[in-house]
């Protein structure tokens, strides 16, 4: 991605992301994950490397979203950090637009993209399986509370 917003709605925008979003990503992580929120250092982590794909999804100058990628050494798989939608903005497209944009910008870099959801969140598993992403392994008792990860994932030499 470059650093120009990228006009992907009338109501929202994807851009790149920064380290100066940092606090907004972190209060929008533990409202999305009560349970499972990333901590500061991590998000600063991921802000700073060099590697790591930040997007964020912008309405009326609110952060509404954000999504983290990268392509992993061991498999050369897009992998999807995480990925979040501020509950007042869900319904809007804002989710399925950050997903295609992170997919555009692995394309020539990963042959498939992956992320690992909770069992339970019914509703982003929805919106994964519309986006073309298949579940293709469990892990068992992947988060901290002992609930299963499910690990989905798209094909990207098909777009």
């Amino acid at each position: 991605m470059n650093a120009n917003a990228v006009i992907v709605g009338d109501t929202f925008t994807i851009r790149d992301a920064s380290v100066f979003d940092i606090a907004g990503i972190w209060r929008l992580e533990r409202i999305c994950f009560p349970k499972d929120a990333y901590d500061i250092f991590t998000l600063f982590n991921l802000a700073l490397a060099p590697n790591v794909m930040r997007l964020k999804a912008v309405v009326d100058d609110h952060l509404a979203g954000f999504l983290a990628g990268e392509v992993a050494r061991y498999d050369r798989a897009g992998w999807i950090v995480t990925v979040g939608v501020s509950p007042q903005y869900q319904g809007r497209g804002i989710g399925r637009n950050l997903l295609s944009s992170a997919e555009q910008a692995m394309r020539g870099k990963a042959s498939s993209m992956k992320l690992t959801v909770r069992r339970s969140n019914t509703r982003a598993i929805a919106l994964y399986e519309h986006a073309g992403y298949r579940w293709i392994s469990t892990l068992r008792a992947y988060y901290h509370d002992g609930e299963d990860g499910l690990i989905m994932e798209k094909d990207l030499t098909l777009l």
